[in-house]
């Protein structure tokens, strides 16, 4: 039978849809993000600058001592929290086009700007030549 959309019965609207899956990570990702909109922290700034070999990082964190913070580095992505004991928090997150390489990477705090220097890990091509018999 055929039924407009104005005169289809209620029950035949209805469907019936697969819960949402819950993603840890992805929540814990966009948790960290967006809470720098949300968070009532005294606001701060910060600047990037994209070298040739390394980014460079600068943080407004007035106030902090460097003990009070935690620099998380995880691929791409570079987090900067202060610690519970802290007089004030800082939580944010950077997401760069390559990854970093932490060994190469260094971090200073002078005068309440926390300035980071992150070495990007270059890709190195994988590719074999397979020669042809």
């Amino acid at each position: 039978m055929f039924y407009s959309l104005a005169t289809r019965p209620a029950s035949t609207l209805r469907r019936n849809y697969a819960p949402i899956v819950n993603n840890g990570a992805l929540d814990q990702f966009l948790s960290d993000t967006l809470s720098s909109f949300t968070a009532p922290a005294a606001p701060r700034s910060a600047e990037v600058n994209d070298g040739d070999t390394h980014y460079t990082l600068q943080i407004d964190v007035p106030g902090l001592a460097k003990d009070q913070l935690d620099i998380g580095i995880e691929g791409d992505v570079v987090r900067v929290t202060s610690k519970a004991d802290a007089p004030r928090s800082v939580k944010a997150a950077w997401r760069f086009p390559l990854e970093i390489d932490v060994a190469g990477s260094s971090a200073s705090l002078e005068h309440g700007v926390l300035s980071l220097r992150l070495a990007k890990r270059i890709p190195v091509s994988n590719v074999a030549r397979l020669e042809i018999l």
